[in-house]
């Protein structure tokens, strides 16, 4: 079996190459970076480490790579490969796409049979997205044959991945955990066996929501709380039992999010919240906050990780003590270099917290901007997160 991926970023290799090189597929990447590409045909194989104690090193062979400029080598890989995959960034998708399409196009004139086309990208749909940017390089007969003989399954990913370069060249830098969902309504290809330790679902929502507003909105929470009390990584922040603490019970509110819209079991998600905060407090990871909270406009939009959950529980009349002060801690963070951060404190100070909450969290309910913004008081006179628990 052949895989081709588009990507040999940090997910490229420490996530789909991985689990696809696990699951028995000579795997084939195509990408930018010139020296990337050449070493890897030179060795072909790349290291592994995972941040665990024993700093575990895995090899992951065979592999070979295509420069993207080699268009030709491409299609014709696209032709051969039994399934193809992405994670080349939201963003590039479409600059993915033009080679995509006449590598499937030219696939069907060899008919070769059905083949699935998975893009992992950081967005909800992110193999819609790019079906939908092959539909704007074919003619509508063109893409009529496409979706008769391609699936575009949607995806969710979880793992960080990171790198480092050594002496002996890059290393791929992974923690223990991973997650990589794949929605089951999108595949064409019955033929494929299944890849190993990838999770098949009928609907991914549940799992993209759950990663955002547990995963997700934990790591944002900490990050501000962090801040707040003069940490400079979310390990740090985490060995003050108050933070953790805090963090814990912040999740366990939003987990009746998913215990009250889908079929999530509270064992189930408190199993999840734990496995989540254990993540967080990796020793062998160093998350800088100022990474971490980057964006927070971003972070407190109206779907958010940290204002979806908060409003839709209390419009149900669900607890939102944690949640709402995890709002407030978002709008003490300053990064000088964050441009986000900077417009929010910029607003604070021209037009006021109330008025900050109501624009940035798009928020209309009084009585919910009104908690917020108690939480934000009382955190500007004494930022003990004990005094909001206690309350």
């Amino acid at each position: 079996m052949k895989a081709l991926h588009f990507g040999a970023g940090n997910i490229g290799k420490g996530l789909i190459g991985y689990l696809l090189n696990k699951s028995g597929f000579d795997l084939c990447f195509v990408d930018v970076n010139e020296d990337s590409v050449n070493r890897m045909n030179r060795s072909n194989n790349y290291s592994l480490e995972l941040l665990d104690e024993n700093q575990t090193v895995e090899v992951i062979s065979p592999v070979c790579a295509l420069h993207s400029s080699a268009q030709e080598k491409v299609v014709e890989a696209i032709v051969e490969a039994d399934l193809i995959t992405t994670s080349v960034g939201a963003d590039n998708l479409s600059k993915v796409a033009p080679v995509i399409s006449k590598g499937l196009l030219k696939r069907i004139q060899s008919d070769k049979g059905n083949v699935d086309v998975i893009a992992n990208e950081n967005m909800i749909n992110a193999s819609s997205k790019l079906k939908d940017e092959i539909r704007r390089n074919v003619s509508e007969n063109e893409m009529d044959t496409i979706e008769s003989t391609v699936g575009f399954p949607n995806s969710a990913i979880d793992r960080l991945s990171l790198s480092e370069k050594r002496s002996e060249g890059e290393v791929t830098l992974v923690e223990p955990y991973y997650e990589w969902m794949i929605e089951k309504q999108g595949m064409l290809n019955s033929d494929l066996p299944s890849i190993e330790n990838a999770t098949y679902v009928d609907s991914l929502k549940p799992y993209i929501e759950r990663k955002l507003y547990i995963v997700n909105l934990g790591h944002a929470a900490t990050a501000y709380t962090a801040f707040l009390k003069g940490y400079s990584t979310i390990q740090s922040a985490l060995e003050n039992p108050e933070i953790e603490k805090f963090l814990r019970e912040t999740l366990n509110e939003s987990a009746r999010y998913f215990t009250h819209h889908y079929d999530f079991e509270s064992e189930e998600m408190s199993e999840f919240i734990e496995k989540t905060i254990a993540r967080f407090k990796n020793a062998n990871i160093s998350d800088d906050i100022l990474r971490v909270g980057r964006s927070p406009i971003r972070k407190l939009g109206f779907d958010e990780r940290l204002t979806k959950p908060t409003r839709v529980l209390f419009e149900l009349g669900l607890p939102v003590e944690r949640l709402t002060a995890a709002v407030a801690t978002a709008f003490f963070f300053h990064n000088p270099d964050d441009k986000e951060s900077v417009t929010i404190q910029s607003y604070i100070r021209e037009q006021g917290i109330e008025q900050a909450i109501a624009h940035f969290t798009e928020i209309e309910d009084a009585t919910l901007q009104s908690k917020i913004k108690d939480h934000y008081s009382r955190l500007k006179e004494n930022d003990s997160l004990l005094t909001i628990n206690e309350r």
